[in-house]
């Protein structure tokens, strides 16, 4: 359904709908989970005459089961009056064809493959596009902290994703404190559209369109079954989606995520929480018009069909649970491994501490007697990674780990990111957080080159080749750095090698989610039945 005011409505997710043990309706979980309020909300009569960004479609609404999940987004960027964007071809996995049809229902093409390229048309009238913009931040979290903080002063504050992570709010909104904005203003006067190629000329489409693939859609190396759209984002690009149930979603989630070969408690707990960050988090791309994408941005989601009898079997048997905090769904994150020593979620992102991810020891009791918390200087990191016996998950190739950074390399990746274009001279922690990851990095320049401080979850936005924020820096000369770690992602919530661990070692799913996420409960939703599938309008 489109609406065209559907940039105007205000996102405010509420929770509150968990009970301890209780089953309640899907649909139900997915109104208020979704954290999209503006699916269930009174729309405003019309739009304003100037606007933050180009209006799209919304996500289905509340009742409607499959998930909206981005397969490939900002298709079309580059297009000009002279060239279209790079093309989009999808091809069928089978004999049968593909089937296309554009925004009234009506069929456009039918094929094995379909060869879509863009073009610019003019608007039928001109749009004002005017809106400050905080950030880029290296995450999702972090820009839906500052949208929040906007959204309780009453300003309608949304986090998009043109490229990095921002946070955009109308041009006349007061200003946050402490937050840095930009204003960004044009008069728009093209859009990008969809051509249909095919030997005898192109044919300009009406989106958004609807993709039938009777055999699946051949995608990156799998098959993907579908049902597919492909529909305008906000930022004038386009993207192809994927309606997918929750749990056949699971089935492209949990083998990506944790290994297809994984004990079967490992992956029972990764199931139970794929599922939980899929419902809690149906809000993120909200302003996009749908709710997932299928990268690390998200969870990585890829063909269904590689999913082993054993990770169906977990899905099956964990069919709707969800992990819980007083009555609302946690934030479910998850990572590879945490060196030994969960993290606090404030030791990552920017945020306000949670109850149940903390900063502790993750081992024997062994391993935690010998560990002092918090450790807030090197030496007791380096205590840490010195030790390795009686730590759950160390079998995991980056449990731990050094990388190499010269000044030049340093450099390059400041530049990158856009941050400085000096000369490194010396790296220094700054601030460490209770389990000792870096929460401040301080860079020093040469000569008169400003320094750049990197923070939580821009520190390994930057310096990419690091594996986590659990290290300490040896110089080894004037413009060369040593980064001696552990673990390997952000090291909060679930390790993925210590539950696989813990599950060799004959935990249960539950004693493995009750250990990474200390006073939450498992909570049962009821799925929706196949009738109530169907596709949103």
């Amino acid at each position: 359904m489109l609406n065209d005011v559907a940039a105007n409505v205000v996102l405010n997710p509420p929770f509150g709908w968990l009970k301890h043990r209780v089953v309640v309706p899907l649909a139900l979980v997915s109104a208020i989970a979704c954290s999209c309020r503006a699916q269930e909300a009174t729309l405003e009569p019309a739009p304003p005459a100037v606007v933050t960004h180009r209006s799209v479609p919304l996500p289905p609404k509340a009742n409607a089961a499959p998930l909206w999940v981005a397969l490939d987004d900002h298709l079309g960027r580059g297009t000009t009056a002279q060239r279209s964007g790079a093309l989009l071809t999808l091809n069928s996995a089978g004999q049968q064809s593909l089937r296309l049809s554009d925004r009234s229902g009506t069929e456009v093409a039918e094929a094995r493959s379909l060869r879509l390229s863009w073009r610019l048309a003019p608007l039928a009238a001109p749009v004002e596009i005017a809106r400050q913009i905080a950030g880029p931040f290296a995450s999702f979290e972090s820009a839906e902290r500052i949208a929040r903080s906007w959204r309780d002063q009453g300003v309608v504050a949304r986090v998009a994703h043109p490229g990095d992570w921002e946070v955009w709010a109308p041009i006349d909104a007061e200003p946050l404190d402490g937050v840095s904005v930009r204003t960004w203003l044009r008069t728009l006067k093209t859009e990008i559209k969809i051509v249909l190629e095919a030997p005898s000329g192109g044919r300009t489409l009406q989106g958004p369109l609807m993709l039938e693939s009777p055999n699946g859609l051949l995608w990156q190396g799998g098959v993907l079954r579908g049902p597919f759209r492909l529909q305008p984002d906000a930022y004038g690009s386009w993207t192809l989606l994927e309606q997918v149930p929750l749990e056949r979603y699971l089935e492209g989630v949990v083998p990506h995520e944790i290994g297809a070969g994984s004990p079967a408690a490992a992956l029972e707990a990764q199931a139970v929480l794929a599922r939980t960050w899929a419902l809690a988090n149906r809000h993120r791309f909200a302003i996009d018009g749908y709710h997932l994408c299928s990268d690390t941005q998200c969870q990585v989601y890829s063909d269904p069909r590689q999913a082993s009898a054993g990770v169906r079997q977990a899905i099956a048997a964990t069919s709707g649970q969800v992990l819980a905090w007083k009555g609302e769904p946690i934030h479910a994150w998850y990572h590879a491994s945490n060196g030994g020593v969960m993290a606090g979620g404030e030791e990552a992102w920017e945020m306000d501490s949670l109850p149940y991810v903390q900063a502790r020891a993750d081992g024997s009791a062994a391993w935690i007697k010998g560990m002092a918390l918090p450790l807030q200087d090197a030496s007791s990191v380096r205590g840490l990674l010195a030790r390795g016996d009686a730590a759950y998950g160390t079998n995991h190739p980056r449990f731990r780990w050094s990388r190499t950074y010269s000044a030049a390399q340093v450099a390059q990746a400041l530049r990158a990111a856009g941050l400085s274009a000096g000369v490194p001279s010396a790296l220094r922690v700054q601030k460490r957080g209770a389990s000792g990851r870096v929460l401040a990095l301080d860079i020093e320049m040469t000569a008169d080159g400003e320094a750049v401080m990197l923070r939580l979850d821009g520190i390994r936005r930057t310096l990419r080749r690091l594996p986590s924020t659990l290290f300490v820096i040896e110089t080894l000369g004037p413009d060369r750095w040593r980064f001696n770690g552990g673990g390997f992602g952000h090291g909060v919530g679930l390790s993925q090698a210590g539950a696989i661990d813990l599950a060799a070692r004959g935990w249960s799913f539950e004693r493995i989610l009750s250990h990474y996420y200390p006073g939450t409960t498992l909570t049962t939703v009821q799925p929706l039945s196949s009738s109530d599938t169907g596709q949103a309008p």
